[in-house]
């Protein structure tokens, strides 16, 4: 891993741990106590602990006792709400549940498919399938001519092409730009449509 990635990670994992307050952070008299490991604390206590109101240096006691830490979850509560947890598993699982959002966001892929201004029907047709294939796919497609030399005299052919690409792949796609020259290429881009949710 290169260092400019482990800082980045490092600043990550300080930006999370800065998010919550812990043990001697938690300023406040009085906290709301909650959490599925109130049998373990009232264990400690030599009480029934319920989801309660209760003073913070107790609290702090019991998260002692039990080698834990005392983690502020909900700040902005009147008391804050907190929990007797294993602030290091409580990060570790803040990571992961971060990292299960990111992979669970659907990633655009974009394929591209390259024509010349001479391109005849086979080639246009093979291309063709494998766009239709790429949109069916949910994948965007990048699609351009490449005109090599002087077949830039061609930009009008290149355009057509182009042009006759889009037409026939109407149904599956939707065009977010219409053909455009940018030094020897000549692009056009297709989204693949939203399907229709039965």
């Amino acid at each position: 891993m290169s260092i400019k990635r482990r800082k980045f990670n490092n600043q990550r994992k300080e930006d999370l741990r800065k998010k919550f307050r812990i043990n001697e952070r938690i300023r406040v008299p009085e906290i709301r106590l909650v959490g599925d490991n109130l049998d373990e604390v009232s264990e400690v206590a030599g009480y029934k602990v319920t989801p309660d109101i209760y003073n913070t240096k107790l609290a702090l006691h019991w998260a002692n006792e039990l080698e834990k830490d005392l983690v502020e979850i909900s700040p902005k509560a009147i008391p804050p709400v907190c929990k007797i947890i294993d602030y290091s598993k409580f990060i570790y699982q803040q990571k992961k549940k971060q990292k299960e959002l990111k992979d669970n966001t659907a990633k655009t892929v974009v394929k591209e498919i390259r024509f010349g201004p001479n391109t005849d029907d086979h080639d246009f047709n093979f291309k063709l399938n494998h766009a239709k294939k790429f949109l069916e796919d949910g994948n965007k497609v990048k699609a351009y001519v490449f005109f090599k030399g002087r077949t830039i005299i061609f930009k009008d052919r290149g355009e057509l092409l182009l042009l006759k690409f889009i037409k026939e792949l109407g149904d599956l796609g939707v065009v977010e730009n219409l053909p455009k020259l940018e030094g020897k290429k000549m692009t056009v881009i297709i989204s693949p449509k939203k399907k229709k949710k039965k």
